[in-house]
């Protein structure tokens, strides 16, 4: 489980260098387009995968398959998430609308499904650990 807590923790810096990047870019540019994205990023992104870094740290799940795919569903939720809501405000590539609605609602229903497996596994915890 301590595995989780550290691909969680390494991906929830990611998600901080990105929406710090975003948020350094619209202060710099004066433009406010990247504000939906960069407050997804890191509420999202950041915050929310590094208190589930910190959930793994501190218990041990009983539902080890839950967990495995509460992690992976986290990751690629928020970077679907992310990254369809890019394309869908500031369409940088004009992809077709339809792909990019998918894209966008895909990653936030996997996002949403991964909360529900947190959600899960606070009821189903195992025995709280200590920090090592």
């Amino acid at each position: 489980m301590n595995n989780y807590s550290q691909l969680l923790l390494r991906f929830s810096a990611l998600f901080a260098v990105i929406g710090v990047l975003l948020g350094t870019h619209m202060a710099g540019s004066g433009s406010n387009a990247f504000r939906p994205i960069h407050t997804h990023i890191l509420v999202g992104g950041w915050l929310t995968i590094f208190a589930w870094a910190l959930y793994y740290k501190v218990f041990y799940p009983k539902v080890n398959m839950l967990a495995k795919l509460h992690v992976w569903s986290a990751i690629i939720g928020s970077i679907g998430l992310s990254v369809g809501m890019w394309l869908q405000y500031l369409k940088p590539f004009h992809l077709p609308d339809i792909f990019v609605l998918i894209f966008y609602i895909g990653g936030g229903m996997v996002l949403l499904i991964s909360f529900t497996m947190f959600f899960l596994l606070t009821i189903l915890y195992g025995e709280k650990r200590c920090i090592d």
